[in-house]
């Protein structure tokens, strides 16, 4: 059995299968079957998830979306290969499945994806808020998301005070990031998978 952080070697390929089977009390992400330890968040990074999700979770209650989002610490397994179908996407076991994150927030609008683990495929929209792992959100988890199609992501900078959004469009036949607009203070971001979703940054940077 696993019950240390320790015990397992970084350059091996593990599946979800393995990772269910860890009993120790440190997050890891796992990303095309390599480990990654996620750092304990700071209080700004806590504060601002806080923020998002309770304007988000009244956003949803309001408008009677059909959403539900996640807060970390969520299991989202992601589980993109090109050679498969979509039938056959759904029927992967958890030793074919090699990539868990746990993003900073998840809205999910097909709640077929969701069971008692968490959410199996990718959600609609991601909102990470950047800290210690900036590079993992920025690029690794980034092309992870463009890959497996969550359909908005919204990068979060708390000493910017700032959002980059980002939007999945079809690029001359590839689905890829297109870039929308950095929001800084003063100003509302408004998403564009769920149109009616406005928030204000300067509540959420409120010091």
């Amino acid at each position: 059995m696993i019950t240390s952080l320790d015990q397992l070697d970084f350059d091996k390929t593990y599946s979800y299968a393995d990772y269910l089977t860890w009993k120790f009390d440190e997050f890891v992400e796992l990303i095309k079957g390599k480990i990654f330890p996620m750092s304990a968040p700071n209080r700004m990074h806590q504060e601002l998830s806080l923020r998002f999700s309770g304007l988000l979770f009244n956003y949803l209650q309001e408008n009677q979306r059909g959403c539900k989002v996640y807060p970390a610490p969520f299991d989202v397994r992601l589980l993109k290969n090109p050679s498969l179908t979509e039938k056959q996407l759904e029927g992967k076991t958890d030793k074919e499945i090699y990539t868990v994150v746990q993003p900073d927030l998840s809205i999910i609008c097909d709640l077929e994806k969701l069971d008692d683990r968490g959410c199996k495929g990718s959600p609609n929209l991601i909102i990470e808020i950047l800290s210690s792992n900036a590079k993992r959100d920025v690029k690794d988890k980034f092309e992870l998301y463009e890959e497996n199609g969550v359909q908005e992501y919204w990068l979060v900078r708390p000493t910017e005070k700032t959002i980059q959004q980002f939007f999945l469009e079809n690029v001359k036949g590839i689905e890829k990031y297109v870039y929308q607009k950095t929001f800084v203070e003063n100003e509302h971001i408004t998403s564009v998978y769920l149109p009616d979703l406005t928030m204000d940054l300067d509540i959420i940077f409120a010091d």
